[in-house]
């Protein structure tokens, strides 16, 4: 089953934070929360790009500003582009939950 898409018209699916059903001991789970000033943004465009900055997929952050991708272990770039303005940051993603804040700043 696939996520829901935003009805505006991007293929981003829209994000929610439950791991019902993951098995997190075989999966590495790249999430956080998008955030200006402290405060969740909400409908942030989050990217995820490889070791080399080449882009590998995107979502649309929750109304809570919380993000999520699947991925392999290895060094990864999480990119959120917002009206509060951009940022970006680095994991080293390990088997597991692996939790990424993400600022941004206009």
């Amino acid at each position: 089953m696939s996520a829901p898409l935003t009805g505006d018209g991007c293929g981003a699916p829209v994000q929610g934070q439950s791991l019902a059903g993951i098995d997190v001991d075989k999966e590495t789970v790249i999430q956080g929360v998008v955030t200006a000033g402290g405060t969740p943004v909400p409908q942030a465009y989050v990217r995820l790009l490889d070791a080399s900055g080449e882009f590998t997929a995107e979502v649309q952050a929750s109304p809570a500003g919380e993000f999520r991708f699947f991925a392999r272990p290895g060094q990864w770039v999480v990119r959120a582009l917002s009206r509060s303005g951009n940022g970006e940051a680095t994991v080293t993603a390990a088997i597991g939950v692996n939790e990424t804040p993400l600022a941004v700043a206009s």
